[in-house]
């Protein structure tokens, strides 16, 4: 299974122009690394980045960390360069902002490959309508909310914003694409901000979240784990189906059958998977400090 299938899927921002920041990125515990040829770098500085990539990329351990590449969005004079100079560069996929027609999505496929993926990165009205049929040739959906707040005119806030955020999850659960990705916390100082949008995030059913910082992963790692009460209910309902040998049964007074059981499961699996990433952050953190 791909590494963005992963829940949560916790990729890492990286601007185009800081190679050397490259292997510290893909060395940081995030899921993968997204070299950011958008927003990161100033106009003035595209070309070097671009043409750095493939000497950036030379010093990155072969099958490590997944690497896609943001490109320019199709409707900018960078965008053609962009797919040109990373159509042999060994990448795993790409994030396209500004998605909104699914014929650049095509577009970027043929110059990928048939291993290539494909994140739309949703950040404008019209993505956010075009969002069931992007999901349709992408790989992923993932939120831009900065910009599309700003596109609408709204305040960046969780009300303004839930109707395409739900959206996103309907069309990526229509699609049979996993959960999306969500946006940006743009403050990394403040761990429980992260965390509360993390797990709002997790609440409507994404699967990931999209980050600009390593002191992010960590606290978006809490954010989308299961809380411990919930946890605690998965084991019980999970223990009294082992005991009953299957089938419906009756706890607490509550009728537990298919849907239920299954959550149970997806909580249990999640829960141990985000319970190792705790342990391996942990690790990793106390290694650095000693170095």
């Amino acid at each position: 299974m791909m590494g963005d299938m992963r829940f949560p899927f916790l990729p890492l921002f990286v601007p185009a122009d800081r190679p050397e920041r490259f292997g510290k990125a893909a060395a940081s515990g995030a899921d993968a690394v997204i070299i950011d040829l958008e927003d990161a770098v100033a106009p003035a500085a595209k070309e070097a980045a671009r043409e750095g990539l493939a000497q950036g990329l030379a010093g990155l351990k072969p099958g490590g960390t997944a690497i896609y590449v943001r490109l320019n969005g199709a409707d900018t004079g960078y965008f053609a360069d962009d797919l040109a100079a990373i159509a042999t560069l060994p990448l795993t996929g790409i994030v396209l902002p500004k998605a909104e027609d699914p014929a650049i999505i095509r577009i970027a496929r043929e110059t990928l490959g048939a291993n290539g993926r494909v994140i739309a990165l949703l950040e404008t009205p019209l993505g956010i309508v075009r969002a069931r049929e992007l999901a349709q040739v992408a790989d992923r959906l993932a939120f831009g909310s900065l910009d599309y707040a700003v596109a609408i005119g709204a305040r960046h806030v969780r009300h303004a914003l839930d109707a395409a955020r739900q959206e996103l999850v309907l069309a990526s659960a229509c699609a049979g694409l996993p959960g999306p990705i969500d946006g940006v916390t743009t403050t990394y100082r403040d761990e429980q901000a992260v965390v509360d949008d993390a797990a709002y995030a997790a609440d409507l059913g994404f699967g990931g979240k999209l980050l600009i910082h390593p002191a992010q992963i960590a606290p978006a790692i809490r954010g989308f784990s299961p809380t411990g009460e919930e946890v605690a209910r998965a084991e019980k309902i999970l223990s009294a189906l082992t005991e009953r040998e299957g089938g419906a049964v009756s706890l607490d007074g509550a009728m537990v059958d298919a849907p239920v059981v299954k959550w149970a499961q997806t909580v249990k699996s999640r829960a141990l998977r985000l319970q190792a990433l705790q342990t391996d952050g942990e690790a990793g953190a106390a290694a650095r400090a000693r170095s």
